[in-house]
């Protein structure tokens, strides 16, 4: 891959990293709940599920979103129904803590799932994976270098945004012990989740 491409790419998944959306509000709900570490969980979900868009993009599958509309419109609806789902739980569910407790956080296999359950089924991955990554695969290269070169770019990226945002949640958690405060930011993570995969929806139609 070419120098200035992969630096296109790499500002590209920067920005979407740092962009808040239902990856990164979940990861911020996580840390508030049980802290930093357990928060890498969910995170690393995420970047699982990437792998598995990043096969779908490097295939041509993405393509066929456009040939078969109908698999697009369920994977969309599907999406919204898991963001507002998790947007529920986050908004309803308990309120961050001063000195969270990592062992009252459900086990390992479960914040992971998770996180690739969220991925998986977000409409959000669509933009990326689905419309602008196929854009930074040149057919005169061979696929296995490109391949390699975004999966290990597009993995440390995100989990550089997500843990960026895991650790600032630990900066501000003092400010929320409010009740009314913690249920308001609550709220708000997950009206942008939920407002994150609507408009992923849209840009996709």
């Amino acid at each position: 891959m070419e120098l200035e491409l992969w630096l296109s790419l790499v500002a590209l998944f920067f920005t979407g990293g740092l962009t808040p959306g239902p990856a990164v509000m979940l990861v911020l709900a996580s840390s508030f709940r049980y802290g930093f570490k357990p928060a890498l969980l969910p995170a690393l979900g995420v970047a699982s599920a990437n792998v598995l868009w990043l096969c779908i993009a490097a295939s041509g599958t993405a393509a066929l979103f456009e040939i078969y509309p109908r698999a697009t419109l369920a994977l969309k609806v599907l999406g919204i129904l898991v963001l507002g789902w998790m947007a529920l739980s986050v908004m309803f569910g308990p309120l961050p803590r001063l000195e969270p407790d990592p062992k009252d956080a459900p086990k390992r296999g479960r914040l992971y799932i998770k996180g690739f359950l969220l991925q998986i089924t977000s409409p959000m991955p669509l933009v990326y994976f689905g419309m602008l990554l196929p854009l930074y695969f040149q057919p005169d290269t061979p696929l296995a270098p490109q391949f390699l070169t975004m999966l290990v770019t597009v993995t440390v990226l995100e989990l550089f945004g997500l843990s960026v945002y895991a650790y600032a949640a630990q900066s501000i958690r003092r400010f929320l012990q409010q009740p009314r405060t913690g249920r308001i930011f609550n709220v708000l993570i997950g009206v942008v989740m939920i407002a994150s995969g609507v408009f992923a929806v849209l840009s996709t139609a």
